[in-house]
């Protein structure tokens, strides 16, 4: 996701947003950019600049989830004879890694923003409390969550739809590395998938398709919180937080189109 040089964070608002208050899960994978693994700068800014721009056009309080899949997978080392649990602490601290970056360049772009981890890290971050982060997003500051929930086992899916639920978010916002929204299958495998536009989170789940685990859709599924699934490319997140068709959406029903 990137914006022309031209625009400007402090530009005039635009209508009213279809949100008040949206999570956006930013995947690990996305920050690679051009890369195998890491970070790449200018992807990082370009991501930030649209958020800052969007945030200031709309008015919408956002929070923000990221991954850590760029810097460490627990389940990876786990499968490598690595205790799972200890695998899981160390992408954690990847995704507090991510989101310090990701604060860095917000604060470039213009905005103001929070870091609240679920781990102790008092040198670089606020610890999470729900009612700090509510009060963060009422002065209008973006809000990174980071370290997961804090919990080994549990993805940072599952903490995106804790941490919305919690906050009192009107929506998911999964932005995907690769990946235009759900499809039957892995289209980078699989030519023959088919793009699904809309579906019921207990589809997602008996259909065992790979938008979130299992934890994750059930927890939103539970609570009615919708899911928007989107390529993290130019413009995207504009779009949706402009009322359009993008992606595919997950809700408890299926929305009309």
């Amino acid at each position: 996701m990137s914006v022309r040089p031209q625009e400007s964070p402090a530009a005039a608002p635009a209508a009213a947003a279809p949100f008040r208050r949206v999570l956006l899960k930013v995947s690990g994978e996305a920050l690679m950019g051009p890369r195998e693994f890491g970070v790449d700068a200018p992807t990082v800014d370009a991501i930030a600049r649209e958020i800052v721009d969007v945030v200031a056009r709309s008015g919408i309080e956002l929070a923000i989830v990221v991954g850590g899949g760029n810097i460490y997978r627990g389940i990876e080392g786990a499968a490598q004879g690595m205790d799972r649990a200890t695998g899981d602490y160390i992408g954690m601290l990847a995704t507090v890694m991510n989101a310090l970056t990701f604060q860095d360049s917000l604060e470039r772009a213009g905005a103001e923003t929070r870091v609240l981890s679920a781990m102790e890290v008092a040198e670089v971050a606020e610890p999470y409390i729900r009612r700090r982060a509510v009060r963060h997003l009422e002065k209008r500051r973006i809000v990174i969550f980071a370290a997961g929930t804090g919990n080994p086992y549990f993805t940072t899916d599952t903490a995106a739809a804790l941490r919305a639920l919690e906050i009192g978010a009107e929506a998911i916002l999964m932005a995907k590395h690769g990946a235009d929204g759900v499809f039957t299958a892995d289209p980078n495998a699989d030519p023959d998938a088919e793009f699904i536009p809309e579906l019921t989170h207990l589809e997602a789940l008996e259909r065992r398709l790979e938008v979130m685990d299992s934890t994750a859709l059930s927890l939103c599924m539970d609570n009615e919180l919708p899911i928007y699934v989107f390529a993290s490319a130019d413009g995207n997140l504009r779009r949706i937080l402009s009322g359009e068709r993008v992606g595919t959406i997950i809700s408890t029903r299926k929305e009309s189109t």
